[in-house]
């Protein structure tokens, strides 16, 4: 798993690199009363300089963790990474998948090891919490918890004006926002708004290039209808059953109209229930020995087989996912209220399948951690969760697609990849949806390699709009060869 994700990041990484070679900024300064300085379970030194705290937009205080670039601060872009939920906390992020650190496994304060492959050997990374009530971030008025995709975006746009007033010597450098699952919705809100602040004349000018989204929500008839043709395409469903079931729901999957079609839906999810819906290929964490959970089911199965997908103990061992919390159980956003993650998993036992949290909420909530980074202590807001409960969200700006018309029109460069084995927000919806803009190919659909090996496919269309595939279980080359010596791995438009 853990090589699932290092490609995933690499190539975000590599496109980050390619981007911004061409441009220049300046960097000075930066506040010093947000320096970390250490790092409980850190030894040594930070290859760059690390930042956090809070910025205030109205009574809501909303946190950050800023990491210099470790390659050249002064060229390299800035990018806001957005973890999904809605109302998850990204130091999900952070800790699981492109932060500066690998973090040992166990239920004490974990030890953590400089990540060769952290997002922050070529960009400087901002992990935001938002919107207010999701991790660190927090208001001082709870009616700010009853939020949407709009206020969402609105207070993000705030909080990134605010942000480079405090950091006004990375004005100059690109700016990028990328996210995952989720914030399939909070990244084209968010650039839209940005662009809107830009155009009517907003100070400071906030130098947005682009944006990049993984295994992102975006509209419900694209995303509602990806899954069955994902399933019958990975073999998990025999091919009369995928027959039967396009004829009975006639291409409609997320809304059975017919009895006929209900149950051969119905019938899909069982027989699918039991993997990995982030990565079919991997194992699931099932809690640890005595959990109730389906690994009980196999006591057939020798002792080393029912261990699969238990925490190893080794480092990286808490890294069990691809893209992170996604979206949940197959559902497409509807319009209105979101349920949160805790009111979906109030009838889960053993938590989120085939997902630990545990090392991020044990060091998460350590005071001592929390001190070092700036964050409030959980006697003034509580201890800190993954994914919020105490949001009210409302699913507000409705589907994305002519958010990305907009964007792309007006020059803005988009990256949408994703994991080619996710099940959770399957590629069949986004490659569906990126064709249906009806932009020219000027790519035709092509592999792209690491190593000489195949490790995806990559589509290149007008208006610097480019859909790209990540394939699972391949050889990897190191993080330098791939930005250094593979300039061609994505289009350069």
């Amino acid at each position: 798993m853990r090589e699932n994700q290092k490609l995933a990041w690499l190539v975000i990484a590599a496109w980050l690199c390619i981007i911004s070679s061409l441009i220049n900024g300046a960097v000075e300064a930066a506040p010093q009363s947000a320096r970390v300085q250490r790092l409980p379970g850190f030894n040594g030194s930070f290859p760059s300089e690390h930042y956090a705290g809070y910025i205030d937009v109205g009574k809501k205080h909303l946190f950050y963790y800023f990491i210099q670039s470790e390659r050249d601060p002064v060229k390299d872009p800035v990018v806001l990474w957005l973890n999904g939920g809605p109302g998850c906390s990204s130091f999900d992020g952070f800790v699981y998948e492109h932060g500066p650190f690998d973090f040992g496994s166990g239920k004490k304060l974990p030890k953590l090891y400089l990540n060769q492959y952290s997002w922050s050997k070529v960009s400087n990374i901002i992990y935001l919490d938002s919107p207010a009530g999701v991790g660190f971030s927090y208001s001082d008025n709870t009616n700010d918890y009853e939020t949407s995709d709009l206020k969402t975006a609105s207070d993000t746009h705030n909080f990134l004006i605010k942000w480079f007033q405090q950091y006004p010597d990375f004005r100059p450098n690109p700016f990028f926002v990328a996210g995952e699952s989720y914030a399939g919705i909070y990244v084209p809100t968010l650039v839209s708004a940005i662009a809107a602040g830009n155009e009517a004349g907003g100070k400071p000018v906030i130098k947005i290039k682009g944006y990049m989204i993984g295994n992102g929500v975006t509209d419900r008839l694209f995303d509602g209808n990806a899954l069955v043709p994902f399933v019958h395409g990975m073999a998990l469903i025999p091919d009369d059953l995928f027959k039967e079931t396009e004829s009975a729901c006639n291409g409609s999957y997320y809304n059975p109209q017919t009895d006929a079609c209900s149950k051969l839906i119905q019938k899909i999810n069982g027989l699918v229930s039991g993997l990995n819906i982030y990565d079919i290929l991997e194992p699931c964490y099932y809690g640890g020995p005595g959990s109730n959970s389906k690994k009980e089911n196999n006591s057939a199965l020798p002792p080393s087989f029912t261990q699969l997908g238990l925490d190893s103990g080794k480092i990286m061992g808490v890294r069990k996912r691809m893209f992170g919390r996604a979206w949940p159980f197959r559902a497409p956003v509807l319009d209105g209220i979101v349920p949160s993650w805790p009111q979906l998993l109030s009838g889960i036992s053993s938590g989120v399948p085939c997902i630990n949290d545990e090392v991020a909420t044990v060091w998460l909530n350590n005071e001592d951690v929390r001190k070092a980074i700036h964050a409030k202590p959980i006697s003034a807001i509580g201890e800190w969760d993954l994914c919020s409960g105490k949001l009210i969200y409302t699913h507000d700006a409705s589907s994305m697609l002519p958010y990305h018309r907009n964007l792309t029109a007006k020059g803005y460069r988009a990256l949408i990849f994703s994991g080619d084995h996710d099940m959770c927000v399957p590629y069949t919806g986004s490659e569906a949806w990126t064709n249906s803009l009806g932009y020219k190919t000027i790519d035709e659909w092509r592999p792209w390699l690491v190593d000489d090996q195949i490790a995806g496919y990559v589509r290149g269309y007008d208006k610097n709009l480019t859909f790209l595939t990540i394939k699972v279980s391949i050889l990897l080359t190191s993080l330098f060869v791939l930005i250094c010596f593979c300039p061609c791995l994505l289009v350069s438009r």
